[in-house]
């Protein structure tokens, strides 16, 4: 039997009336799912893991430590967690006492949730189960937005689809939330 942590990177408000708006899918779905894994976790005794991503130079526009940005999001804020964990890179094992919270736990299998798909998410899946970790990512409980740059664009469904496209066949269990719920049952 899997002993699971549930892991929730980056639900600030930043992906939702900041910069960095989620699209993919919609922000209030993937909100949702989140707070049902949270609580499903949380009553069956899953450890609930959330990372929050920020940054202290001052010239940064995004996820700025101390400003609202940075804030955890009202729903993730008021329920309850485990363990509250800071980073700083995209990977959620980098710089960061998760993998030591992981082990002293005896966890064997990480379920993934938060944002945004196709960077944190994606990281730390692959950090995770580069450690011998089983992942777990729920798909409708994670999201990502557009990206256009000098090379070209995305949309955040594009990005989205193809992460965890990518994930399915080497990293993780890509699984819908209900499906998950029922793995914890």
């Amino acid at each position: 039997m899997a002993t699971r942590a549930l892991i929730v990177i980056d639900v600030q408000n930043e992906y939702f009336d900041g910069a960095l708006p989620i699209s993919d899918p919609p922000s209030a779905l993937s909100l949702a799912n989140i707070g049902r894994a949270m609580d499903a976790a949380t009553a069956a005794g899953v450890p609930v893991i959330v990372v929050r991503h920020g940054d202290t130079d001052s010239e940064t526009t995004t996820s700025r430590e101390g400003t609202h940005a940075w804030e955890l999001h009202p729903e993730i804020e008021r329920r309850s967690r485990d363990h509250l964990v800071e980073k700083t890179f995209p990977g959620s094992f980098t710089g960061t006492p998760l993998e030591s919270i992981i082990s002293a736990s005896e966890i064997d299998t990480v379920a993934i949730t938060g944002y945004v798909t196709h960077m944190c998410v994606d990281t730390t899946s692959r950090q995770a189960a580069h450690r011998g970790l089983a992942v777990e990512i729920l798909d409708d409980a994670t999201g990502t937005l557009p990206l256009e740059y000098s090379g070209g664009a995305a949309t955040g469904e594009e990005l989205h689809r193809a992460a965890l496209v990518a994930q399915g066949p080497f990293f993780a269990d890509v699984v819908s939330t209900d499906v998950w719920l029922a793995r914890i049952g």
